[in-house]
């Protein structure tokens, strides 16, 4: 029930950090694999886990708000394997934490365009494919922060452009799921909380937070976590197998929430 063989799994942003761990879960579990990324090195070296557990995987480099490279993605993987089973939008970013009036309109741009608009034209681009095969799988990566604000942490450092853009991912896979159910198309999501082994920050982490306000952060999603820890990212392999396996097969324009009871 759990099984992938003969699935075809394409992912993005799978050169490193969640996206590595979703391809090579989805290998393990007898997938073969596509994946694109900006860091063709980190994409390579991922493929290569992919074939280490006796599957097919093909590395493509390329910007998931570039709808040239996007179309190249399905194209290419197309041609190599004949068919998408299963997309998993996982490419995202954050930006340097401010509030409203202080975030610059370029951060705000960058966050939306990854997260929301790099969802739709990854999604857009595969549907025709699965639509021609008549049966699809669609799973979008959102987080906790797009199901509401979080002001216990998030007054530390607002984080609202990412939060907003992985709203509109879950609407998105609400729409994905009424419009194409009937072609034979799921489309369901995944909301992680607070996940150790993620890329998503280390870019402004690096240079705009000192060691006390790292401290203090981590301090505050503790104490309102009910499980007072962070998760780990192998606490979200289960259901990423779960959706992408015919075990979850009636099920679409669902939300699940991984995040140690802090939505409660």
């Amino acid at each position: 029930m759990f099984g992938l063989g003969g699935k075809i799994a394409l992912v993005t942003g799978g050169g490193g950090g969640l996206g590595r761990l979703f391809c090579e879960t989805l290998a393990e579990s007898g997938a073969d694999v596509a994946l694109m990324d900006l860091d063709a090195e980190g994409a390579e070296a991922t493929a290569e886990l992919v074939r280490s557990h006796g599957r097919t995987a093909l590395a493509i480099k390329g910007n998931v708000n570039d709808p040239a490279d996007v179309a190249r993605m399905v194209e290419e993987t197309d041609a190599r394997f004949g068919r998408i089973s299963v997309l998993v939008n996982n490419a995202g970013i954050n930006v340097k934490p401010a509030r409203i009036a202080d975030t610059p309109i370029e951060d705000w741009d960058e966050a939306i365009g990854v997260n929301l608009r790099g969802v739709f034209l990854c999604t857009r681009a595969c549907l025709p494919v699965m639509v021609r095969e008549g049966k699809g799988n669609v799973i979008n990566i959102a987080s906790i922060l797009g199901v509401r604000p979080f002001p216990e942490v998030g007054a530390l450092m607002p984080n609202f452009p990412y939060g907003v853009s992985k709203a509109g991912v879950i609407r998105l896979t609400k729409e994905i799921a009424v419009q194409y159910a009937a072609d034979g198309v799921r489309a369901n999501c995944v909301a992680p909380g607070w996940h150790m082994g993620t890329n998503l920050s280390a870019r402004w982490r690096e240079t705009s937070w000192g060691s006390d306000e790292h401290r203090t952060y981590e301090e505050a999603i503790t104490r309102v976590t009910p499980m007072a820890r962070r998760g780990e990212s192998s606490e979200l392999k289960g259901l990423l197998i779960y959706l992408a396996s015919d075990a979850s097969s009636f099920m679409t324009g669902q939300v699940l929430i991984s995040d140690g009871g802090i939505c409660l």
